[in-house]
């Protein structure tokens, strides 16, 4: 007998707020967000979920959404789900559970995304010394194909996936995560070298009961007040999974989470059209609602069995992902290399972040030559299947990053060649341009020195 259509667990309506919603979302991680609903291992069942902003970006012809956008909403997650197995026992914490991504999508009527950059004074990105602006771009979709009228030229596949899948962390495990990032936030500044050349601020997002939503916790009681006081941010993944976004965990993916509360409290959201490896623009896949039709396996005592603690607590753990076999097939590439030696020329040691921001900055000024803005060419990469490496990290003093870029996504030839780039039409600048805001602000940004040769 064929299966059943997978039961809707959480449904969403785009049209409503996500404190609106049949079952409301929540934009945390804490212990005590209760559960809205059980699902049984073995069983597919289907969770519906908005976009990360909860639908406060829109299909117009603005950035100012973008610039003006409140990153305290950061994410609005469709969950908790309560997981038991077939005897109706729940998941206990030490157990590992497996969950399976059998089908994943946008929702049917919201076939469209968008990748962004933040301002500088509002949560910035990888490269926000070098673009300080708020822009964003539009796509919409044909089938497994995205394309953007701001990003003219440019059609490819996504991979669509979940940013966003994680199980809730006990008590004492949100304890660690508030304190080591309340230290790093406080003190990170003066310590890490890192921060001379990136520019991304905060160093970490505390807890704050600013926009803070917490499912079926009513706002305002004294519930709801002790947990938003308390509850970690969506931003960052951590042990419990979380903002992970790993681009290749699409359809026939697994993930494999440490349980860490009875019943795991499953949650997910951040649904991606497509992702660059880095999502360097920070809002950077082409960020949509969706759907994902799951089934999950409670592997008892599995954290023991197949999780090797990392720090000073046996909660110290990473989750396991096991990619599926479903992605696009790409037989050329572009590789740019990135060393680790910053903008100023200054030498730093094996430095990969270092090394990756130079290779992305290698390839946005390569492809402004072939046309596109740099605005263009850095949203590009943050949301096009692009693939990203670490490619070297013991030759002393340079870390060697490589940014990959498929030339068949462009209708043009992007490969050198003997003589110029051509001239033509085929590289007149590409129109229209992304949308943008102003910055408003007074720090400097980062130039070339040789930017002008």
């Amino acid at each position: 007998m064929a299966p059943l259509t997978p039961r809707v667990v959480v449904p969403v309506d785009v049209k409503k707020k996500p404190w609106e919603q049949k079952l409301p979302l929540h934009n945390r991680w804490h212990p005590d967000i209760p559960a809205v609903a059980d699902v049984t291992e073995g069983e597919v069942f289907r969770v519906e979920m908005v976009d990360w902003t909860g639908g406060r970006v829109g299909d117009d012809n603005s950035a100012e959404d973008i610039k003006s956008l409140d990153l305290t909403i950061t994410h609005y997650l469709s969950g908790p789900l309560r997981v038991v197995d077939s005897k109706g026992i729940p998941a206990k914490p030490g157990d590992l559970l497996m969950v399976e991504i059998c089908n994943l999508g946008p929702l049917p009527g919201d076939e469209w995304g968008y990748t962004a950059t933040f301002d500088r004074e509002n949560g910035g990105g990888f490269l926000t010394d070098h673009f300080p602006c708020a822009t964003k771009a539009i796509w919409y979709f044909e089938g497994i194909y995205a394309y953007s009228p701001h990003i003219p030229g440019v059609r490819f596949p996504g991979l669509a996936h979940p940013g966003i899948v994680g199980t809730a962390p006990s008590m004492e495990l949100l304890c660690i995560w508030n304190e080591r990032e309340k230290e790093l936030a406080e003190n990170g500044i003066g310590l890490l070298k890192l921060c001379e050349v990136l520019h991304q601020r905060p160093l970490a997002n505390l807890p704050t009961a600013e926009n803070c939503l917490l499912g079926m916790i009513n706002e305002g009681t004294p519930e709801w007040k002790k947990i938003a006081d308390e509850a970690a941010r969506t931003i960052p993944g951590r042990e419990n999974g979380g903002n992970c976004d790993i681009k290749n965990l699409s359809r026939g993916s697994k993930v494999y989470l440490p349980v860490f509360v009875e019943g795991a409290n499953l949650s997910t959201g951040d649904m991606h059209f497509s992702q660059g490896d880095g999502e360097v623009s920070f809002c950077g896949a082409i960020e949509m609602s969706g759907f994902l039709e799951l089934k999950c396996e409670i592997i008892r005592d599995g954290m023991r069995e197949y999780l090797t603690p990392m720090g000073p607590t046996v909660l110290h753990v990473s989750p396991i992902f096991e990619i599926g076999p479903v992605e696009p097939r790409f037989s050329e590439w572009l590789v740019f290399e990135g060393i680790s030696v910053d903008e100023a020329g200054r030498q730093h040691f094996l430095d990969a972040t270092v090394a990756y921001k130079r290779a992305v900055l290698n390839a946005i000024d390569y492809l402004s030559k072939f046309g596109y803005s740099k605005e263009q060419a850095y949203l590009l990469l943050s949301c096009c299947p692009c693939e990203g490496r670490i490619s070297g990290i013991v030759d002393s003093p340079n870390a060697v990053a490589t940014l990959a870029i498929p030339t068949s996504i462009f209708d043009q030839d992007i490969r050198p060649r003997s003589g110029k780039v051509p001239a033509g039409p085929r590289v007149l600048k590409r129109l229209p341009d992304v949308l943008r805001c102003t910055y408003d602000g007074n720090l400097p940004t980062t130039q070339n020195p040789c930017g002008s040769m």
